[in-house]
């Protein structure tokens, strides 16, 4: 069971629980297929292949994206795509610099009311870093955040670091996130405990069987967090 009164602060991670971020790129990649479908059996299952090849090298973000996507594209069709068709695939990968980050339902809400309990209130996400403090920026929640980290990955490793960065214990730690693999089971191992509230869509390299753990909650909707702390305390 997860002890609430021991919990001291709330890390939330960005893309796809704070905000829209998956569906963007998922518009891209459907730009992608269109482009190589003739000239493979599994459109996704090349773009897999590139990402998963590069993943050492260049880690997470819209940059590694962008260069993944051109280089299947090369790949995949070669000289059967225009200079025109390439250009319009970078542009589109380009505009996801730009995604909006707006918040999603019951977001700001859900924090607005969180500011006024005992909890450390901080945002614990992965990626490149301009691209995820832009996106914060863009989304105006910044300022509900006492701390900020944004790291290559999410493994063990670096939620003991956020703990020895915080002053905190493991077990004062609770997690939000949407993805198991990257905001769920690495905080579970090392003690924390966490929320886990999926989103409709998940990247194909953040797949993860489903977990169940005594330090872990389930819910559907951000503002059962508030109902979460309330029952659970």
């Amino acid at each position: 069971m997860i002890d609430f009164n021991n919990i001291r602060v709330i890390a939330f991670d960005a893309d796809d629980t704070l905000w829209d971020c998956q569906s963007h790129f998922e518009a891209v990649e459907n730009h992608l297929y269109r482009l190589i479908a003739p000239f493979c059996d599994v459109p996704a299952q090349e773009l897999f292949k590139t990402e998963s090849g590069n993943m050492a090298d260049l880690g997470y973000g819209c940059k590694a994206f962008t260069i993944s996507v051109i280089e299947t594209a090369l790949r995949v069709a070669g000289d059967h795509l225009s200079a025109a068709e390439l250009a319009e695939l970078l542009s589109h990968s380009k505009s996801l610099l730009h995604l909006p980050a707006t918040p999603l339902p019951e977001v700001v809400e859900t924090l607005e009311r969180l500011q006024a309990w005992p909890y450390q209130l901080v945002v614990f996400t992965k990626g490149e870093l301009q691209d995820q403090e832009n996106k914060l920026k863009r989304s105006g929640l910044g300022k509900y955040f006492s701390h900020v980290e944004i790291t290559s990955d999410k493994t063990e490793v670096e939620f003991q670091q956020l703990c020895a960065h915080l002053g905190i214990l493991p077990s004062q730690l609770l997690m939000v996130g949407n993805s198991l693999r990257s905001d769920i089971a690495p905080a579970l191992t090392i003690g924390a405990s966490a929320i886990h509230i999926p989103f409709h869509v998940t990247w194909q390299l953040e797949h993860f069987e489903d977990i169940e753990h005594e330090r872990l909650v389930k819910i559907t909707h951000f503002h059962e967090i508030i109902d979460t702390l309330n029952t659970k305390q």
